[in-house]
């Protein structure tokens, strides 16, 4: 006995390492969800699951002139025959085939409550009945005329198609979407008509661009409508490549109302938003007044969608209120396009569009052959049988004779008319009526239009350029009866959207007075009003004052820290001025080394003079200094030993530094340079210590400084502190403060 054949009576155990058997099995599993689950075959573009149910329906006759069927007999059929897999996914992909929201051309037709537009659920299978629609009888048309494969189901007792004939380009009508192991696909749905355009041109230019059938295919036309907002050129990029994706907008329209008024109607919502939770997000975003512009929303939807957005007032710009909320909201949301599909050798891979509508006609093409030599071997049968009774009706007498006395008729007949056993069965199983004149009349009729059939369908199958004439002849069928269809036309339009720059979000904000308090432990918060600078504000225990600002609700904060960056703050996000506030940190990403240099109010067209501690600065337009990510944006490159201390408005015709060695040196501004990033250029040079204090001023004014107890004073001749920038100036005025600030 060999060594790896077990004794009789033992099980059969072998030594397998982990990695191997996991790799196997997962590897089964990935082949599986691919091949058989998750990805569509591109000739159809269906899905296994989708494929069976509707061979399925088709072999209970449900079709559209039909009557209904309880969708429950239809789920035990396709569960029993063809998909050994839960009742409930095979209700829930029967569900979704029915929906008008979420198929462009459904391919049942339900009977009963199948969900809607809200995300409800169907009622139970017991409950609904469905059949097949003329788009799903032009799925199957041909499908037994031997135009597609069969192969054997789960348990080997029936038969399904591999593919269905398809007179019908379901990929992208209807689109598809789904996960598998390792890769996805998701493709929206198009137009049908469009595509039927597509597909004649691409038969005459097989070697056409991309371009030239987007002059056919604008895009994609979803169930629910809306307005897709992509520009032409990221699309006809997406369809180059088969990879991108598509923004799609809710459709809406202002209603005018009395006095001024107005109210906005959203009329169509994004393909596969659920309203019930646009509208959920949308009072979450009222209720916690991240939307003060907008007052209310109501759902007056019936069968059509309508959602009601009364605006706070009659102020509010319409256009402006509705680019805030497509940017907070699904109204506007990101469809994604990745045409990965498997080809007819069951491969998977991502096509572009060209490919995928060449692969549907190619299959289009391979029906066409497969159909013609089915009828054409169904024609010769019937004109073998034809010639058996054509010699029977020549030799009527003698075949009579022959039937009425011999015991076994059919070899004798076979023999003494040279007759083949098809031939003579047929003669045998002729009825006395047939025997008529008439009726001879009727066969060398049929005969002959038989014939000629067979030799059209010969020349067909000779000749490729007829064939795809005859493709062409289908596919203009195809578009007149589709075009019948209530929802043939397009419903997705496309139109231009604001860059994300223009978008004028500040007039969606109710303009407050505010004051902006920032503790020195970085506690920030906003009290109602503009408060005195001696108004007493109240800080946690071992904190105190660190900035205090006056702006309104519609500004926008701008704060430096000591690592180079600014970041921006809306001030209508701040917290409130009850309590201590909240901790800044937790509003940007600040590093907890880094402390906050300067905070100001946003001046848009403003510029800023930031300097380091070893006195290199320049200057910064505050436009370029607004971050839009809670990242901030870096500005200054800060060394180690060169951080930025000051932040202070450009607004003057020459500078003043003064450093802690108390000299004051005095500059034309134009020696600054404008940078949006970097070190910097030396303002001051010093022997000993660094920058105490720099400002921007108007020389025909003076140079000003306020004292501890308030009073200003000016130094009007400058001329022994004017200099170059670079120097190091000349000992501060007397009365100047003790700090070596400009404010004590």
């Amino acid at each position: 006995m060999s060594d790896q054949t077990p004794a009789s009576g033992q099980e059969d155990i072998r030594p397998v390492s982990l990695s191997q058997a996991l790799g196997e099995r997962y590897l089964a599993y990935a082949l599986s969800t691919i091949m058989s689950r998750s990805l569509p075959d591109v000739r159809d573009g269906l899905k296994p699951v989708h494929r069976r149910l509707l061979y399925a329906m088709r072999l209970l006759r449900l079709n559209p002139e039909a009557g209904f069927k309880k969708c429950a007999r239809i789920v035990g059929d396709v569960m029993g025959r063809f998909h050994p897999h839960g009742d409930q996914a095979i209700y829930d992909a029967m569900v979704r085939l029915a929906q008008e929201f979420a198929v462009r051309y459904p391919l049942v037709e339900g009977q009963g409550n199948f969900g809607n537009i809200d995300g409800d659920n169907a009622a139970a299978m017991r409950y609904t009945e469905a059949r097949l629609t003329v788009v799903a009888e032009m799925l199957l048309e041909g499908i037994d005329e031997n135009t597609v494969d069969f192969r054997p189901n789960y348990d080997g007792e029936d038969e399904e198609p591999v593919v269905l004939p398809a007179a019908f380009p379901n990929l992208l009508a209807n689109g598809s979407s789904g996960i598998a192991v390792g890769m996805a696909t998701s493709i929206p749905p198009h137009n049908a008509l469009e595509l039927c355009d597509a597909l004649k041109y691409l038969i005459r230019h097989r070697q056409c661009d991309d371009a030239a059938l987007l002059e056919f295919i604008k895009g994609p036309d979803f169930p629910t409508g809306g307005v897709c907002v992509e520009t032409p050129e990221s699309i006809a990029e997406s369809y180059r490549t088969g990879r991108g994706s598509f923004r799609l907008r809710a459709r809406w329209q202002v209603e005018e109302l009395s006095r001024g008024a107005y109210r906005i109607v959203v009329t169509e919502i994004p393909y596969q938003v659920q309203k019930s939770k646009l509208i959920e997000k949308l009072a979450d975003l009222i209720a916690g007044r991240k939307l003060p512009a907008l007052a209310d929303i109501r759902d007056e939807s019936t069968d059509e969608v309508r959602l009601v957005l009364e605006p706070k007032n009659r102020s509010v710009d319409a256009q402006a209120l509705m680019e805030h909320l497509f940017r907070m909201t699904d109204l506007e949301i990101r469809f994604s396009l990745n045409m990965n599909v498997l080809d007819a050798a069951q491969t998977p891979r991502i096509m572009p569009l060209k490919e995928v509508l060449g692969a549907f006609l190619d299959h289009r093409h391979d029906v066409l052959l497969r159909r013609s030599r089915h009828r054409l071997e169904k024609i010769a049968r019937r004109l073998e049988i034809l010639d058996g009774l054509l010699t029977a009706y020549l030799n009527l007498d003698e075949v009579i004779a022959i039937i009425r006395h011999e015991d076994k008729p059919r070899p004798v007949l076979m023999e003494r008319f040279g007759l083949s056993e098809l031939q003579a069965e047929a003669i045998l199983n002729m009825r006395l009526r047939h025997l008529r004149k008439l009726e001879e009349m009727e066969i060398r009729k049929e005969h002959a239009a038989l014939k000629e059939e067979q030799a059209a369908l010969q020349a067909l199958l000779d000749d490729e350029k007829a064939r795809w004439r005859h493709i062409g002849n289908e596919i203009s069928a195809w578009r007149k009866k589709l075009a019948k269809l209530p929802d043939s036309a397009r419903k997705t339009t496309f139109a231009e959207a604001l860059p994300i720059d223009d978008v004028p979000l500040d007039v969606l904000i109710e303009r407050e007075p505010i004051t902006v308090i920032c503790s020195q432990k970085g506690w920030v918060r906003a009290i109602k009003g503009h408060i005195a600078a001696d108004a007493e504000v109240r800080f946690k225990d071992g904190d105190g004052p660190l900035f205090r600002l006056h702006a309104q609700t519609t500004d926008k904060l701008l704060i430096l820290a000591a690592n180079g960056r600014f970041y921006t703050l809306g001030c209508d996000k701040l917290p409130g001025g009850r309590g201590h506030g909240e901790p800044i940190r937790l509003m940007i990403d600040l590093p907890d080394g880094d402390a906050i240099v300067a905070m100001k109010v946003h001046k848009p067209g403003g510029r800023l003079l930031v300097a380091t501690e070893q006195a290199r600065g320049f200057l910064v337009e505050e436009d370029k200094a607004v971050a839009q990510t809670r990242n901030g944006r870096q500005v200054v490159n800060a060394g180690k030993d060169n951080k930025p201390v000051l932040c202070v408005p450009a607004e003057g015709d020459t500078v003043a530094v003064i450093g802690e060695n108390r000299k004051l040196l005095v500059f034309p501004a134009e020696e600054l340079p404008v940078m949006t990033r970097g070190r910097g250029v030396i303002l001051q040079r010093y022997r000993q210590g660094g920058l105490s204090d720099a400002r921007l001023f108007n020389r025909a004014d003076g140079l000003t400084w306020t004292t501890a107890s308030g009073r200003v004073y000016t130094e009007s001749d400058l001329t022994p502190y004017l200099g170059r920038r670079g120097g190091s100036g000349r000992l501060a005025p007397r009365g100047f403060n003790r700090n070596n600030r400009f404010t004590a």
